[in-house]
């Protein structure tokens, strides 16, 4: 963050300062007491479970110099304000357009699903041309893109925002606080769908990012997806498209998966064509990494440059298809971030490429699907049926679909699609009948915790 004395952040806020002056905010802000080091600035959210009025004597204690609160405190000097979150989103939204000024690039991806991943491959890829703040996972929402604004200082280039929406005016707000110059949209999908109400509000709310750009900014839209390519005319910034089809501004050919299911392709784009090796696992990555390259093009990067970067990029945010060996041979893929139809499917193709003896799907419900949520199971059922997954273990009563759309596309109750209560039910299922040359995916809604039962899993076997 750039060094802020408390007079401006209360200038910045809106806020009143109390008690004294205090020293200049020069580390980062947080709202973690726990987190709170030298020269931070503490801000007192009101959660769900804790109050942190209650821990502003700790982040004195561990050397806040100030803090964001509704009341005075006499611990530290503090800055007054009616709602610490919108202040927060007002202090990051002043200090970015400091930045900017300084010659900041921003840019923002939003979509359905893959927006993290996209995220972490961008910023790896602008980091290989200059400084660059984007954080590992997903810091998307009125709390998390502001303390992601605030991570950056004037030697910051690049400044890769995620952008997530639970209804219409989220992303707006969000491109309030920080106006992007280049925004990536991925796809429209079923993900809150009880939400918006249908893939067309969904896709009304995902454009809210195209028609925050400026003229001389640049809109990235996924050419394969045609709610994303009729954003076009929504936005007056210049409009760049990938995919796999040949009228795709950035796109790529010759695509195939090695033998762990890492993509490889030819990045096509400005008459260039490049080799790219991905690091990442799943042939829905390609599309990832395409959107990623041509907001990277955007920036000003060459596409040589762009290439090189991508085939280093690594995955940075936790449980999205992470890949993990046991020491008996067993592979588990913790993809259990989050979940909704068009991730599930991406994560039982990656599934089926990945060579195995036996392939099991372990899958709980999906979440926020509104009154089409028992259809949208049981056609995962069928899905992973038609996927040929050997085994499908659907975890908890939310996903009791699951196995039953798996029976009624000829599964075998009981033997290939089995039905359990909980995770404790699953980990003992699993124990005992794992076997050296399974590989075995964990996937559900966040919600649903089962990151934890992939965690079980590698402790019952043993990392190698």
């Amino acid at each position: 963050m750039i060094g802020l004395t408390l007079a401006e952040v209360a200038e910045l806020t809106g806020g009143e300062l109390t008690g004294p002056l205090g020293a200049p905010v020069t580390g980062k802000v947080t709202l973690d007491s726990r987190a709170v080091g030298a020269g931070d600035l503490f801000v007192a959210v009101v959660g769900e479970r804790v109050d942190g009025h209650d821990f502003l004597g700790a982040a004195a204690a561990a050397g806040a110099v100030g803090a964001l609160a509704t009341r005075p405190d006499a611990a530290l000097p503090t800055v007054v304000v009616d709602d610490p979150v919108v202040a927060l989103g007002r202090l990051a939204a002043g200090v970015h357009a400091r930045l900017v000024a300084g010659g900041l690039v921003t840019l923002g991806i939003t979509g359905s699903s893959g927006k993290t991943s996209t995220k972490d491959l961008l910023g790896q890829v602008l980091a290989a041309a200059g400084p660059t703040v984007s954080p590992p996972g997903s810091y998307n929402n009125d709390i998390g893109l502001p303390l992601t604004v605030l991570d950056a200082d004037a030697s910051t280039r690049y400044l890769v925002l995620e952008m997530g929406a639970r209804g219409p005016g989220h992303i707006a707000r969000l491109c309030r606080i920080a106006p992007p110059r280049i925004g990536v949209v991925l796809n429209v999908g079923s993900a809150h769908l009880g939400e918006f109400g249908s893939p067309e509000g969904t896709a009304q709310a995902k454009g809210e990012l195209v028609e925050a750009l400026p003229e001389e900014g640049t809109a990235v839209l996924n050419a394969d997806d045609p709610r994303v390519l009729g954003m076009a005319p929504r936005t007056v910034a210049t409009v760049v498209t990938t995919g796999l089809g040949d009228d795709a501004t950035v796109r790529a050919t010759g695509v195939t998966l090695d033998d762990s299911a890492r993509p490889r392709f030819t990045l096509v784009a400005a008459g260039e064509e490049h080799p790219v090796a991905l690091q990442v696992t799943g042939g829905h990555q390609v599309a990832n990494a395409l959107s990623a390259a041509a907001a990277a093009l955007a920036a000003g990067m060459t596409p040589a440059d762009v290439a090189a970067a991508l085939s280093n990029a690594t995955a940075r945010s936790r449980w999205r298809m992470e890949v993990d060996r046991r020491a008996d041979g067993v592979v588990v893929v913790n993809d259990a971030y989050n979940a909704n139809p068009e991730s599930m499917r991406a994560a039982l193709a990656a599934l089926t490429g990945l060579p195995a003896t036996r392939r099991i799907a372990v899958l709980g419900a999906m979440g926020e699907l509104g009154p089409g949520a028992p259809a949208e199971h049981d056609r995962l059922g069928r899905d992973a049926a038609a996927a040929g997954v050997d085994l499908i273990v659907a975890v908890g009563a939310d996903a009791v679909g699951i196995a039953e759309g798996a029976v009624a596309a000829g599964r075998r109750a009981g033997e290939e699609s089995v039905h359990v209560p909980d995770r404790a039910a699953a980990r003992g299922l699993l124990s005992e009948v794992l076997r050296p040359g399974d590989v075995v995916l964990v996937k559900a809604s966040r919600a649903y915790g089962l990151e934890l039962l992939a965690a079980d899993l590698l402790t019952d076997g043993g990392e190698a």
